[in-house]
């Protein structure tokens, strides 16, 4: 199955579950009504922060967007904005442990802003090679290759990578524990 389909099942199976109608998803989630529609029927590609948007919204991880539980097949690659921010889980979702565990590739002069996550939410962010430019709160860090930040995933934070390439950094989300369902 492509990923646009088990977009389009992952949403239609989480609202079904809550019995939930797209005008409570779209006030929940902070995406529209007619981007969840235009998802729902694989008409439209969400971009990674629309996706983070829903995943908090429902309560579920992030990963269980970019791939099928259980799969046993080659992770799929996300792609959604034509290669300026690229997101692979490195592993699946971890029930007992509560994390996602992300290598995540920002194009030269790529961009992404994360709502907040659900409260008490850790995020850790490690780069692998390159440069990273990190917002969180309202204060900027340069993180180069080796260098890591922790910070609460319940404020807005924003990826930036102001370099001529391409960067990799790894993202552990740490979800409170009271919190995620899947």
């Amino acid at each position: 199955m492509d990923i646009a389909h088990y977009l389009a099942q992952t949403l239609r199976s989480l609202r079904a579950a809550r019995g939930w109608s797209l005008s409570h998803t779209a006030e929940v989630t902070g995406v529209s009504k007619a981007m969840l529609g235009q998802i729902e029927r694989n008409e439209s590609s969400p971009t990674v922060a629309t996706l983070w948007k829903i995943a908090t919204g429902f309560n579920v991880p992030f990963s269980l967007f970019i791939e099928p539980p259980a799969s046993g097949a080659t992770r799929p690659v996300f792609d959604p904005q034509q290669r300026q921010m690229v997101v692979v889980p490195l592993f699946p979702y971890d029930e007992q442990l509560k994390f996602d565990l992300f290598a995540i590739t920002l194009a030269p002069g790529g961009c992404s802003t994360s709502t907040p996550h659900e409260r008490g939410v850790v995020e850790h962010v490690v780069v692998i090679d390159g440069r990273l430019d990190m917002q969180t709160g309202a204060q900027w860090h340069t993180l180069q290759a080796g260098e890591g930040l922790r910070f609460a995933g319940d404020e807005r934070h924003t990826y930036r990578n102001s370099s001529d390439a391409d960067v990799l950094f790894h993202s552990l989300i740490h979800y409170a524990l009271q919190g995620v369902s899947e």
